[in-house]
């Protein structure tokens, strides 16, 4: 869900990486790019996302 809701598009899964719940992990993929809004942590359903400023 935090990959949809990207207001700048850099987020996506990670494909060489699977937790351990068995899913494919979101990464930035252009930290210069992020706004800070920190939609991508309020959509996170693991609460696994934390956006520092």
């Amino acid at each position: 869900m935090c990959t949809d809701v990207c207001p700048v598009g850099i987020l996506e899964l990670d494909p060489d990486v699977i937790t351990a719940k068995g899913y494919h992990p979101a990464h930035c993929t252009d930290e210069d790019k992020c706004t800070g809004c920190a939609t991508c942590a309020t959509m996170c359903p693991d609460v696994a996302i934390t956006v520092e400023r």
